[in-house]
């Protein structure tokens, strides 16, 4: 289970969220971005940009209390106010990395993070050197035991970027949290079909299903449908992403009780 929190200024906790003491479950902080608040890049120095209330000690808190739980960072996200981010090709790449390498450590100790999530999802035309900077950054802290986890976060727009950094550095990315819900698919047999052409560009054991709350794509309990055609096709579903925990608050986490509920249920007759 994985589940973004903290990127919508809503004050929210972790302890809000229902968590299955059976299930992995991975909060999503949204987001660290390597740029000022004013919006300007900052060549790979990143700094937390997610509800305040989603402090180190709770991190920590909710870890503890919860043995399950993982916590992991996305990089950069839509927008940061009124600025949308893009990635920028880094005049030197090597730089690049080498400073998102030290912050992020920092960040990640600082908070007791376990890993890191991708979801940069605006390139300029002339992208040249995301697959290189991030698979080789995703490398470098696992290599270095900083991090456990990586997950990559493609959508419709976004994905051509996302396929490359997978088919080059597939090894150290263990989720994909495709965005289903910028699909425009709003009916089970059209959420598989787009589940299907997922599978075939990246490992379809990696691709998590997901679910926008009160947003875009399949709406409702015909999400749950949809995975159960997925199933009925040949396919494990070995997770759900949600998004987000922020607008879950004013539905008592219908979807996420629901989906791991699923999850149970589809592990139980596995």
């Amino acid at each position: 289970m994985m589940e973004y929190i903290g990127a919508s200024g809503v004050p929210v906790s972790f302890s809000d969220v229902p968590i299955d003491p059976e299930i992995d479950f991975n909060f999503i902080l949204g987001f660290a971005i390597d740029s000022n608040p004013s919006g300007k890049p900052m060549n790979g120095v990143f700094s937390p940009y997610w509800e305040a209330s989603l402090n180190p000690n709770a991190v920590q808190e909710i870890k503890a209390s919860n043995p399950n739980v993982k916590v992991l960072a996305s990089l950069s996200g839509w927008s940061l106010g009124n600025k949308v981010l893009q990635w920028y090709n880094p005049e030197n790449p090597q730089e690049w990395i080498t400073n998102a390498y030290n912050s992020l450590s920092m960040i990640i100790d600082e908070y007791k993070l376990d890993g890191i999530d991708i979801d940069y999802e605006n390139f300029p035309k002339n992208e040249t050197t995301f697959s290189f900077c991030i698979g080789e950054l995703i490398t470098k802290l696992k290599n270095n035991n900083v991090i456990t986890v990586a997950s990559i976060a493609p959508y419709y727009l976004t994905a051509n970027h996302y396929i490359k950094l997978f088919e080059s550095y597939r090894e150290v990315i263990d989720y994909v949290n495709h965005q289903f819900y910028t699909d425009k698919v709003k009916t089970p047999a059209g959420y598989l079909d787009v589940f299907k052409l997922r599978a075939v560009q990246f490992n379809a054991t990696k691709l998590l299903p997901s679910y926008e709350v009160k947003g875009r794509g399949i709406q409702g309990d015909a999400f749950f449908v949809a995975l159960k055609l997925i199933e009925d096709n040949g396919f494990d579903v070995n997770g759900v992403m949600i998004f987000s925990a922020d607008a879950s608050k004013t539905n008592g986490f219908y979807f996420e009780r629901k989906s791991q509920a699923f999850l149970l249920n589809s592990t139980a007759n596995a």
